[in-house]
C-alpha cells in the first residue's frame, strides 16, 4: 500500500526549517561585508596608427594599480603631488610593461613613456612604438596577468582619422590581437561591442554586492505585490536616467563622492525596513537613490575612460542594460522567495528586522571604508 503524503506536515516543517531559510539572506550579507563591493576593474587601451607610430593610451583606476606601485604612501585615501612624483619612475618603468608590440612578427619597444593622474584618481599612460611600413601587427596585454584576477580591458584601434579598425575585450586567457595591416579597413563592429558590454553589464551587478544588498532590502520591505512591482521599477527607472544621462556627459560626479552616497542609502533601507511599517511610498526614495546608484555606474566606467569621446554611447548604454537585466533577472529569484517566507509572522517579526539589521551594518563597513579608508 501507499502511503499519502500528509499535507497538513507540509507546513510545520516549512517552519521549522524557517530559520534555515532566513540564513540565507544573512549569509548574503555577511559575504558582502567580507568581499569587495565591486568587480575586479576595467580599464580601456586606445591605440591609434599616426604617421609612422603606434601609439597607445592606457586608462587605469589608481586602486587598480596601487597593488603594482604604491601611489598613495600615507594611505590616506588621496594621491598628492608629491606622492605621485615620487611614484613616477615605477610608474614609467610599469608602463614600458603594459603591452608588447610586435610588426611582422618582431617585437618592438616603446620610445616614449609619459605617465599622468587626473583629478579622479585615474592613472593615464601614453607609449609611443615606431611603425616603420609593418604589413603586420600583433598586441599583447600583458599587464592583464598582473591585476586582480577577472580585470577585463575594453581594446580600441584606431586609424590616423578616428575610425575605429578594431574593437574587442581583453581578459584572463585572451589578451591578444594580430591583424593584417594592408587589409585594415573601418570596422563596424557596434554590435560586437554592444554584446561584450551587454556581458560586462550583468557580471557587474552579479559582483556589485553593495548594489545587490541594498536589493535585496528593497524585497524585504515590500508590503504588496504591487509595492514591490513600483519599488523595483522605480530604482530601475533611476538607474537607466542617471546611466543615460552619464552616456551623453551630461552628468559627470566623481565616484569617490557617489560611493559613499550608495553606502548611506543601504544603510537607510536597512534601518527603515526596522523602524517603519508603512512603506508604501517607499518608491520615490528608491527612486533618489536609484539615481545615485546609477551614478556609480556611470561614474566608475567614465573615470576610466571607457568610450570616451564619440564612441561613448554604445559602451555604456550598452552596460546600463546588461546591469538592469542582471537585476530584474535577480529580482524575478529573490522575489517568490520573499514572499514565501513573508507569510510566517516569525519572519515578519524576527528574522526580517536580523536581515535588515545585517543590512545595514553592511551599508556602514563600506561608508567607513570609503570615507575613511580609501
Amino acid at each position: 500500500m501507499i502511503n499519502k503524503p500528509d499535507c497538513k506536515s507540509q507546513p510545520k516543517l516549512f517552519h521549522r526549517l524557517l530559520p534555515a531559510y532566513c540564513l540565507l539572506p544573512t549569509a548574503f550579507c555577511l559575504l558582502a561585508i567580507a568581499v569587495q563591493a565591486h568587480d575586479p576593474g576595467l580599464s580601456s587601451a586606445e591605440l591609434r596608427l599616426e604617421s609612422g607610430w603606434l601609439v597607445a593610451h592606457l586608462t587605469f583606476a589608481r586602486g587598480d594599480i596601487e597593488p603594482l606601485v604604491v601611489i598613495d604612501a600615507d594611505k590616506d585615501g588621496r594621491a598628492t603631488p608629491a606622492e605621485f612624483a615620487h611614484a613616477w619612475p615605477r610608474l614609467a618603468a610599469l608602463g614600458l610593461e603594459l603591452i608588447e608590440a610586435r610588426f611582422d612578427g618582431a617585437p618592438v619597444v616603446t620610445q616614449e613613456v609619459t605617465v599622468q593622474l587626473d583629478e579622479s584618481n585615474a592613472i593615464h599612460f601614453r607609449l609611443a612604438f615606431p611603425e616603420r611600413g609593418a604589413s603586420r601587427l600583433s598586441l599583447r596585454s600583458t599587464i592583464i596577468a598582473r591585476l586582480a584576477r577577472g580585470h577585463r580591458q575594453h581594446f580600441l584601434l584606431r586609424d590616423d582619422q578616428g575610425n575605429v579598425l578594431a574593437e574587442q575585450m581583453f581578459g584572463p586567457g585572451n589578451n591578444a590581437f594580430e591583424t593584417d595591416l594592408a587589409s585594415l579597413l573601418p570596422s563596424s563592429s557596434k554590435l560586437h561591442s554592444m554584446g561584450q558590454f551587454l556581458v560586462l553589464g550583468v557580471k557587474h551587478i552579479l559582483t556589485g554586492y553593495d548594489h545587490l544588498t541594498f536589493l535585496l532590502g528593497l524585497l524585504l520591505a515590500g508590503s504588496s505585490f504591487a509595492a514591490l512591482v513600483r519599488i523595483i521599477t522605480s530604482f530601475t527607472v533611476a538607474h537607466s536616467i542617471t546611466l543615460a544621462l552619464g552616456a551623453l556627459n551630461l552628468i559627470n560626479i566623481p565616484s569617490r563622492l557617489v560611493e559613499p552616497l550608495i553606502a548611506i542609502s543601504i544603510i537607510y533601507v536597512g534601518i527603515e525596513n526596522i523602524f517603519r511599517r508603512n512603506l508604501d511610498r517607499r518608491s520615490l526614495l528608491t527612486f533618489a537613490f536609484g539615481l545615485a546608484h546609477g551614478l556609480g555606474f556611470s561614474s566608475a566606467l567614465r573615470e576610466l575612460g571607457i568610450g570616451s569621446g564619440s564612441g561613448v554611447v554604445v559602451p555604456l548604454l550598452s552596460f546600463n542594460l546588461g546591469v538592469e537585466l542582471g537585476q530584474i533577472a535577480i529580482a524575478i529569484l529573490f522575489l517568490p522567495f520573499v514572499w514565501k517566507l513573508k507569510d510566517h509572522p516569525s519572519f515578519t517579526s524576527r528574522y526580517s528586522p536580523i536581515c535588515s539589521l545585517l543590512i545595514a551594518l553592511a551599508g556602514g563597513y563600506w561608508l567607513i571604508e570609503r570615507v575613511l579608508l580609501n
